[in-house]
């Protein structure tokens, strides 16, 4: 047995449902229980039950800085593991709480915070816990300002530069990652950008950002995904415009997987 998760090697043809491919192809997003599609920018609940199986232990501590509508909150309570999730807005944080209480679960704690990511003080989260180690992080943040989530000038979809962006980013990433214990793992779920007639890796500027702070990159994944809230019934439109124009239309993003070596 790995010592980052429970999965029995003996019973490996049994875990059919496990992913261990690069290409993540996922139907349709799992609205089950207190899942919702409806925030806007949310990620599928399949990432973070993949991830948290395959990096992490029934009693294991995940922490979610980019914690939205709880997603990775909610995954976390349905495996058995304990979770932080960090939002810079109170009434996401709200809706996320009673979301979570829906399927609270009796021996997994659940701690939610409103905060910035990049100075909150996670230290003091974790020791009213009982705490001072993560076992897994898992990131969504915004893809920079595809989608503006918020009025606060704290909030990185909100940030005016591709530069600003990446230094927010970096912050969060040196307040979170400071606490996962070394030899486990986190990921980051990203997608590029368009714009000015060019194609903007952002994906890949977020993985260098974990690189060049020691992380050793253990996966690119690459998942497709279908219509999204901002092109909603635009389908033609926007085939139109890639047959009369030089780019093709994202369907894709990446899921990084890191691990903390240093």
């Amino acid at each position: 047995m790995a010592k980052y998760n429970d999965l029995d090697p003996k019973k490996w043809k049994e875990y059919s449902d496990i992913n261990t491919d690069s290409l993540w192809l996922i139907e349709k997003r799992d609205n089950s229980g207190a899942h919702s599609g409806d925030y806007h920018g949310n990620f599928v609940p399949q990432i973070p039950h993949q991830l948290f199986t395959r990096y992490t232990k029934k009693g294991d501590w995940i922490l979610d800085p980019f914690m939205g509508s709880g997603t990775s909150l909610i995954e976390a309570q349905r495996l058995g593991r304990n979770s932080i999730g960090i939002d810079l807005q109170p009434d996401v944080v709200q809706e996320a709480e009673e979301r979570i209480r829906t399927e609270q679960r009796k021996n997994c704690i659940v701690r939610t915070v409103t905060g910035d990511s990049r100075t909150v003080n996670i230290e003091e989260v974790m020791s009213s816990v009982g705490i001072d180690k993560l076992q897994f992080v898992m990131m969504h943040p915004p893809y920079w300002d595809i989608i503006k989530f918020s009025d606060n000038e704290k909030d990185l979809s909100n940030t005016s530069t591709l530069d600003e962006f990446l230094e927010s980013f970096g912050q969060v990433i040196d307040n979170s990652t400071k606490y996962l214990e070394k030899n486990r793992y986190c990921a980051c779920v990203i997608g590029d950008k368009y714009a000015n007639s060019q194609v903007i890796p952002l994906g890949f500027y977020c993985m260098n950002q974990f690189m060049e702070r020691g992380f050793l990159l253990k996966a690119i994944l690459v998942k497709n995904f279908g219509e999204t809230k901002g092109k909603a019934n635009q389908q033609g439109i926007w085939r139109y415009r890639a047959i009369t124009n030089d780019f093709y239309i994202f369907k894709h993003e990446y899921i990084f997987v890191f691990k903390k070596v240093k």
